[in-house]
């Protein structure tokens, strides 16, 4: 008895000790939870709008509940129901391509023998992911106007005779969007890609070459296997993102013209909660789009499961 409360003390005195030792870690970690605790957690109780018939002056508080309204309200009318097709076949689509194209890039990039070469691609190719979305709408709109650069060329080599308005037919809003996406993303997307490829053992390649193999099977039997659960871990993540299709390029781009297919849940949201202040149907358009996240995440990360693939969780 008495070895046992002995030994309970001599733990206690042994935690206190490593308290006192690792006090400026705990420190910070208590500033980085409040902050975690007032500017993500604490937010969410504005979540009660969205069963309100929330009024600015009667406050979160004072405003009448009225349960599941707001939610049926956007589950019976068209142009939501039209903005959450827009927004998952845009994320879907940026999805695929972005993925693809990152993918891409970082095995061609990794195929450069010259370092010079490489790092100069490299960094170039970073380069659109620090433009802003007002100078990248800016030039893909003077680039696809009926004066701009991509009609004088078609029209140049004989593919169309007259100039195209490529913003005033649906049939080309979402390939623009994700080519815009692609296009400021795929560089700094293929960084952890390529991080990915350059941890796989030299050595494997070096056997490969004296099996004969050339590089398109050094990267279909050793490259692509080697980056796969980095390939399967941030398609989880991404999948997470799929009604994030993205808010600027389309507010930016769009036009009465294609409203139909330009608008998303985002910009349904700016619509409705703030153009006409009913903040309670913003919400709720907000929470349904958290929900169906955490539901793809979920979805995602079992079948990866089953498939005995790399999973978050």
């Amino acid at each position: 008895m008495d070895q046992g409360v002995a030994k309970i003390k001599k733990d206690k005195k042994i935690t206190w000790k490593e308290i006192k030792r690792q006090k400026f870690l705990l420190i910070v970690s208590f500033f980085m939870v409040v902050y975690g605790i007032v500017f993500y957690y604490w937010p969410l109780t504005g979540w009660l709008m969205a069963f309100q018939n929330y009024k600015p002056k009667d406050g979160l508080l004072g405003s009448k509940f009225v349960g599941l309204a707001k939610f049926q309200f956007l589950f019976e009318d068209v142009t939501f129901l039209r903005v959450i097709r827009n927004t998952f076949c845009m994320g879907v689509l940026n999805l695929v391509t972005s993925t693809v194209m990152a993918i891409l890039f970082a095995i061609l990039l990794n195929e450069i023998r010259s370092t010079i070469a490489k790092k100069t691609v490299q960094t170039i190719s970073y380069l659109p992911h620090f433009l802003s979305w007002i100078i990248v709408t800016g030039i893909l709109h003077d680039a696809l106007s009926a004066s701009g650069i991509i009609n004088e060329l078609l029209m140049k080599f004989g593919i169309i005779k007259t100039a195209i308005d490529f913003f005033a037919h649906t049939e080309y809003f979402w390939p623009i969007v994700a080519f815009a996406n692609v296009w400021k993303e795929t560089g700094w997307n293929a960084i952890i890609y390529l991080a990915a490829i350059t941890s796989i053992d030299p050595c494997l390649y070096e056997a490969a070459s004296i099996d004969g193999a050339g590089r398109w099977a050094k990267i279909k039997y050793i490259t692509l296997p080697g980056i796969k659960p980095t390939i399967m871990i941030l398609l989880l993540m991404n999948v997470g993102n799929v009604l994030n299709a993205g808010f600027e390029v389309q507010y930016l781009l769009g036009n009465g013209l294609i409203k139909s297919v330009s608008d998303t849940i985002d910009i349904y949201v700016l619509t409705w909660g703030i153009s006409q202040n009913d903040f309670s149907l913003g919400t709720a358009a907000g929470i349904f789009k958290s929900a169906v996240s955490i539901a793809l995440i979920l979805v995602a990360n079992y079948a990866a499961k089953r498939m005995g693939e790399e999973r978050l969780f």
